[in-house]
């Protein structure tokens, strides 16, 4: 199992779907234009303790939106401000998934084609507005372009060219810092 970065949660939809995402992104997602209210600072030490809460005090990765949601509350209320959240399905992350190994059997075998129709693959699916973009498939896609059978060196530096690639597409779309990537 990939170990995940230490502010990041599972968080379970209502689907029943896991999506790993940063506990800042989900608290800015929760609390909308609440937010420019709040003092950031405080915001993310309140996501940084809910994410103590149920990593080390609880012992859990997953958690639903809901419940993040409500320690949330609680901790921004404890802090003296008068938070209240919902936790109906307008909360839900909204996710956008895309296969890399359909994009690489229609690249015709070539790197370079590869990347043009992943980016556009990209901006596709940023045209939704999703909070988390997912894009399965890493491993067959990479064997199937680099012609291997056995993951090997050239595997690895590719795979490590299309992550870096999908984080330099997302680092330039101008709603970024909401949206997490997820690359598996």
């Amino acid at each position: 199992m990939i170990q995940l970065h230490p502010d990041y949660l599972i968080f379970q939809t209502s689907q029943g779907e896991l999506i790993p995402c940063s506990a800042e992104s989900v608290t800015i997602e929760l609390m909308g234009d609440a937010s420019s209210l709040l003092d950031q600072e405080t915001v993310r030490q309140a996501a940084a303790a809910v994410v103590h809460y149920f990593k080390h005090d609880l012992g859990q990765d997953t958690v639903s939106v809901g419940e993040f949601s409500k320690a949330l509350e609680r901790v921004l209320n404890a802090f003296g401000f008068n938070v209240t959240t919902s936790t109906s399905d307008e909360h839900e992350l909204k996710m956008a998934v895309a296969d890399l190994e359909e994009i690489a059997k229609t690249s015709d075998d070539f790197e370079l084609t590869f990347f043009n129709k992943l980016r556009s693959e990209f901006e596709r699916q940023v045209k939704d507005s999703p909070d988390v973009l997912s894009f399965c498939g890493l491993r067959p896609s990479v064997k199937m372009l680099v012609g291997a059978k056995r993951w090997g060196r050239k595997c690895e530096s590719l795979s490590d060219q299309i992550v870096d690639f999908l984080r330099e597409c997302l680092t330039m779309e101008s709603g970024a810092p909401s949206r997490a990537l997820v690359v598996k």
